[in-house]
């Protein structure tokens, strides 16, 4: 017999449990994936007999517009991110999930009733994979915004109507700590996008009082693009601000995929560390000079387009390795998360070298001298000792050959 057309085949002591555990935060499930496998497991284990669930949570990234969590009975949660060009894939302009977000509303298609609509996309399929009813409702958010909870059954007769009401009993709950956990994600990409992983993770840890500052050792990254200025004043502005997209997309890839944390940008010039911490001084300072390497083939063969005619886009980068003091800098309410010290100085007076003197990738001998096997292959090279300016001491400088 069906159970799912029995309303007493509901557990509401297992539904009023799941609405405590919802309103507890979801003690025991501290990632959004095991969170929404227990909301998946306490429902079926109630009566309702779930044959997929999902949760369909908006964001602010700079390159996803959302995230989604599917889980299915086999499967459990498979998370996913939604692109920005999602939007304009003709299935989800047309899908219900869509509708939800847009309208706040409700949706429900009893997909087992020959009758039912098929007004969106994905129905067809669902019905197709043995679904007999699709439920979706909106999740509201304290400040209006919603997100949306998506069901589906394969049970004959579909939700009764104490399954859906069930359903609906955890919406407002669900909402809450989809709330919560969103912004605290939102928090993570925000500080992850603008002051760097490594950063964030230091700020959200209560790293934000001005002067809270420690000396780390690291080694330092600082990059700027050849006769950017001239550039700037003949060239339209969103070109300009392309330009300087495309050319930063050569180089951050490459420091972060090498371990490295990009502190800030300056204009065309790039400030970034590769903290030595556990790790030796050597296997720092190869990763440094490996992302150098991949970043100067990035620019060296990105399509620069018009600009090919202007001499392509040329840039210098200086690296050094040194103890910098690392943490909050700044007015009592404006603070910059950054590093600062004579290392940082140093490596900025070669940085402007590499221009004077025309070579792509400078070291220092500080540098240099952790990358031994580099010197002895003759792939760093001494270029000789420089008098840098505000630098007592002449400098002996490498280059990549």
């Amino acid at each position: 017999m069906d159970r799912s057309v029995h309303p007493h085949d509901i557990d509401p002591a297992g539904i009023a449990a799941l609405v405590a555990w919802l309103n507890d935060g979801c003690p025991g499930a501290p990632e959004a994936g095991t969170a929404m496998t227990g909301i998946c497991r306490r429902l079926s284990a109630c009566g309702i007999p779930l044959a997929y669930g999902g949760l369909f949570v908006r964001t602010l990234h700079p390159e996803i517009m959302g995230r989604r969590f599917i889980w299915g009975p086999e499967t459990g949660t498979e998370a996913s991110d939604a692109t920005f060009e999602m939007l304009d894939e003709p299935e989800f302009q047309t899908s219900p999930i869509r509708w939800v977000f847009n309208k706040g509303e409700r949706l429900r298609r009893r997909l087992g009733d020959p009758d039912c609509p098929l007004d969106f996309s994905f129905l067809d399929r669902f019905r197709s994979e043995g679904a007999t009813d699709f439920y979706a409702a909106p999740l509201f958010q304290s400040a209006g915004q919603n997100h949306v909870c998506a069901w589906q059954t394969k049970a004959p007769g579909g939700f009764s109507d104490a399954a859906l009401a069930a359903l609906q009993s955890i919406e407002k709950p669900l909402a809450r700590v989809t709330e919560v956990r969103s912004l605290e994600r939102l928090a993570i990409n925000l500080l992850d996008t603008y002051v760097g992983g490594q950063a964030g993770a230091r700020i959200l840890g209560g790293q934000i009082r001005r002067g809270n500052i420690e000396a780390i050792r690291a080694a330092i990254w600082l990059s700027d693009m050849r006769g950017f200025t001239a550039r700037a004043d003949r060239m339209p502005p969103a070109d300009l601000v392309a330009l300087l997209n495309r050319y930063f997309d050569c180089q951050v890839p490459a420091i972060r995929e090498q371990g490295g944390e990009v502190l800030k940008f300056m204009g065309d010039g790039l400030l970034a560390i590769f903290p030595v911490e556990q790790a030796e001084n050597s296997a720092v300072c190869a990763r440094a000079l490996q992302a150098a390497r991949e970043a100067e083939a990035a620019v060296r063969d990105a399509d620069w387009g018009r600009l090919e005619r202007q001499g392509g886009v040329q840039f210098g980068v200086a690296l050094h390795i040194g103890d910098v003091l690392y943490g909050n800098v700044g007015s009592a309410n404006r603070l910059d998360f950054t590093c600062i010290g004579p290392a940082v100085n140093l490596a900025a007076r070669i940085e402007t070298l590499s221009g004077e003197i025309g070579r792509t990738i400078l070291a220092s001998a500080d540098f240099a001298l952790q990358c031994p096997q580099e010197i002895e292959h003759g792939t760093l090279q001494p270029l000789g000792s420089f008098t840098l300016k505000g630098v007592t001491v002449p400098q002996l400088v490498y280059g990549v050959a």
